[in-house]
């Protein structure tokens, strides 16, 4: 069983920048496709971003293209989304995901494992 907790979350005023780390439970998610999806209130989850399981592959939706920046390190089994010039529309919980497959999926269905969630609250 493949465990992810996110962390990072937090309150930032927009223009302001975090960044986001999911812990996975096990060396096998080297292997894995990583997705970092977003659901705000009242919302679809959506796709934000994912990342190949060697990184040489990634997508971006077009909403967060040039402001966010997904990243792994398989050596410490971590996936990372640097997330700068924030927007207020960017505020929901975010989450992320992971699948044993090789395609990067844009919808939540591709992906078998998903963690819990880090609330991303951007202010005006």
């Amino acid at each position: 069983q493949v465990q992810l907790v996110e962390s990072g979350g937090g309150l930032v005023q927009a223009g302001g920048s975090l960044r986001l780390s999911c812990a996975t439970s096990e060396r096998t998610v080297n292997r894995r496709v990583m997705g970092w999806f977003r659901q705000a209130p009242g919302k679809e989850r959506e796709f934000v971003a994912a990342i190949s399981w060697s990184g040489g592959t990634i997508h971006y939706a077009d909403s967060v293209k040039g402001r966010f920046t997904i990243s792994r390190d398989n050596a410490k089994n971590t996936v990372y989304l640097q997330m700068n010039s924030l927007k207020p529309e960017d505020t929901a919980v975010y989450y992320c995901a992971a699948d044993s497959s090789t395609y990067l999926g844009f919808a939540p269905h591709y992906y078998e494992y998903w963690g819990k969630g880090t609330l991303v609250t951007v202010s005006s």
